[in-house]
């Protein structure tokens, strides 16, 4: 069976989509009009991805307002003044804030899904963000009349709930985005807010069947945005050991952009079980693209720590995980790709799998 390779979601945006997106969001833009853009730049990547030779695609998130937030989108009871993330270069980005309760998504992912599979007959893989990312919505100051417990529970339902609808949707698999793991490790060194986001993702996991589970997988990195991260400086050393106590058949771990590759996936070995790992051997930030003989490299390392059984390939983040992010190209994006898959084949040649 040949190495797997997938992509982690996100492709940049066209510059009339991110105009279309920000016009529609100030009210300016009639929504037939918003539509007709949009459902231009998503048959165009969904027919670029193809034509990377890719065996698992995605949507490219192209109408998601970001990987993180999208659930918001249409939703009323959130301010725009919640946790600030701060990127290594100075640039933040912001979460909303919850106002009142009960919790509920306004947009589920598999609507995204639904629209991406009347537009190709490849596998397509469908990203969701995590309960713990969602559960900084919730201020540190309370909600009159909706407990933090209330809003837990709520929050659980609605993140399995999530995935439910992508497996029964027909996802090929469906990737937990889990960036703020890393992130929790710099806002509290100690651990414990780690732990917690590991407890609270494991509620939703325990929802699915071992068999669900096999198609669910969790994606981790240091963040990626306008070319910085917000966790590079946190060592793997640090999250893997906890990261793989989340019971989730598969690990999307960014790797090409790590200083020590071999230090990782010493970790990897040591904590992994018997889960498939994807590792990155693209880094989206890089603007060089990878040659497939750099991917294979990568990947023939990686195979001295995980059997090539358990081995995958992927790319370190998205490319563009929020809808103004146009630091990318989207030409850039899918020669990056296009040598991701050519890779992962001359990998798996080498190594006669």
């Amino acid at each position: 069976m040949p190495i797997p390779t997938e992509p982690i979601g996100s492709i940049p945006r066209p510059a009339d989509l991110i105009w279309a997106m920000g016009e529609r969001q100030a009210g300016r833009m009639p929504e037939a009009e918003f539509t007709r853009i949009a459902a231009g730049a998503l048959a165009d990547t969904i027919h670029r991805f193809e034509d990377t030779g890719s065996p698992v695609i995605t949507d490219g998130e192209q109408t998601k307002s970001s990987f993180a937030t999208y659930p918001l989108d249409g939703a009323t009871g959130v301010a725009p003044d919640g946790l600030v993330v701060p990127f290594e270069d100075g640039h933040t980005r912001q979460l909303p804030r919850l106002l009142a309760g009960p919790f509920r998504y306004a947009t589920h992912a598999a609507t995204f899904l639904a629209v991406a599979r009347g537009l190709t007959a490849r596998p397509i893989k469908q990203a969701v963000i995590s309960a713990s990312a969602l559960s900084l919505l919730y201020p540190e100051s309370g909600i009159d009349g909706y407990p933090r417990e209330t809003f837990i529970a709520n929050l659980v339902d609605e993140a399995a709930g999530d995935i439910r609808r992508c497996l029964d949707a027909g996802a090929d698999s469906v990737q937990i985005d889990f960036t703020e793991g890393r992130l929790s490790l710099k806002l509290d060194p100690s651990g414990a807010l780690l732990e917690s986001f590991v407890a609270l993702n494991n509620q939703v996991l325990d929802r699915f069947t071992a068999d669900e589970r096999r198609r669910i997988g969790v994606h981790t990195c240091p963040g990626g945005d306008r070319d910085a991260t917000h966790s590079a400086s946190v060592d793997y050393a640090d999250l893997l050991p906890t990261l793989f106590r989340l019971r989730a058949g598969r690990f999307y771990l960014q790797l090409a952009s790590e200083q020590d590759p071999r230090h990782v996936l010493d970790l990897v070995r040591a904590h992994r079980g018997d889960r498939r790992v994807f590792v990155g051997v693209i880094d989206p930030i890089d603007p060089r693209i990878e040659t497939p003989e750099e991917v294979c490299d990568r990947l023939r390392v990686a195979a001295d720590y995980i059997p090539a059984s358990a081995l995958g390939s992927t790319d370190d983040c998205g490319f563009s995980p929020f809808a103004d992010d146009a630091s990318t190209s989207r030409d850039i994006a899918f020669a990056k790709i296009r040598a991701r898959v050519e890779g992962t084949a001359m990998a798996a040649r080498q190594l006669g799998v």
